[in-house]
């Protein structure tokens, strides 16, 4: 039997989950479009920052397909782990926010029978389980299915790999009680855990966060877990029984927007701990805090061609991580 042929651009990190389309309504009868979804701009972050990375999963062929891939060569992701299929794009619609003339800032996905949700793991390039060292998954793919199932079933294998899997389950409208299972096992699984405080109050249908976060740590102790607190400004890591906290400063953002900013959190939180192993919680802290600020920043000057928020210069996060000044939590 021929051994596998490693090839050394292989990336390091794989995000798992969704690619979309947002379509914006910016005015009664004009709507724009841009790509979207967590995961995938996680590893458009984590590329930004130096790290070999890609988003695996299956596209459309047609213009909003294109629209992704092109996005994906801008920020170097590394293209043989996405799947063009002849389906339809995943599309989401949002009617606008406090726009004259429109009603509500409502999202609905549409995307029944969408490509992504055709994804293979078993046409990604050979060798690359052997060049992987994290894995992330989360977003609204966790909740459609056959995808769900496929995603789930990867990420246990990947984990008895020995490799690392970080989580962000996000919330859509259907995750509801028939998320509740896949929400523990992929809990369960993860070595970090990002969530903010909305989304942890929607998941467990509770009224205060911190109910989501004592079930989170009951089913994964060992786990490092991410919170953003958006109203407060507030970014805390909770390692073992200790929780250091630290706040996004000399931004002038509103609480909706510093929870835009939790992928570009995430992403310096996962590149610290990919460069930086050993380092303490507060290191990781400082850089995931860093990321976020300066995906707020989004300077012009050290933009990607198609930047967005995520687009995070190595250099102006390093310097940003190095202002940063965590505290233990009482």
């Amino acid at each position: 039997m021929s051994s596998v042929v490693l090839h050394p651009d292989l990336p390091h990190f794989v995000s798992f989950g969704e690619v979309r389309i947002d379509l914006l309504r910016t005015a009664p009868d004009q709507w724009q479009s841009r790509c979207a979804g967590a995961p995938w701009q996680v590893a458009m972050a984590m590329s930004s920052l130096g790290e070999l990375s890609a988003y695996a999963g299956a596209i459309s062929r047609d213009v909003f397909g294109q629209e992704i891939w092109q996005a994906c060569t801008d920020a170097n992701l590394d293209l043989r782990f996405l799947q063009q299929l002849s389906k339809p794009p995943l599309l989401s619609f949002n009617a606008g926010q406090s726009q004259p003339g429109l009603s509500g800032d409502e999202s609905f996905l549409v995307g029944s029978d969408a490509a992504d949700l055709l994804f293979r793991p078993d046409g990604l390039p050979s060798g690359w389980v052997k060049a992987l060292r994290w894995a992330h998954f989360g977003g609204v793919g966790l909740s459609r299915e056959p995808l769900a199932s496929r995603l789930s079933a990867l990420a246990e294998g990947l984990k008895a790999e020995g490799k690392k899997i970080s989580y962000a389950p996000g919330f859509r409208s259907g995750m509801d009680s028939r998320y509740d299972d896949m929400l523990e096992h992929m809990c369960r699984l993860a070595d970090v855990i990002a969530v903010n405080a909305e989304d942890l109050c929607a998941l467990f249908r509770a009224s205060d966060h911190h109910l989501g976060l004592a079930q989170i740590s009951a089913w994964n102790p060992g786990a490092m877990l991410l919170l953003t607190v958006g109203a407060s400004r507030r970014v805390s890591l909770f390692a073992g029984a200790q929780e250091w906290r630290a706040s996004l400063s000399g931004l002038d953002l509103d609480a909706g927007t510093c929870l835009d900013l939790g992928d570009a959190g995430l992403a310096g939180l996962l590149f610290s701990r990919m460069r930086h192993p050993q380092a303490t919680p507060d290191l990781h802290l400082r850089w995931a805090v860093a990321a976020a600020e300066a995906a707020g920043t989004a300077s012009p000057e050290y933009a990607l061609a198609h930047a967005r928020p995520w687009t995070l210069p190595h250099a102006l996060v390093a310097t940003l991580a190095a202002s940063v000044l965590p505290t233990i939590g009482a």
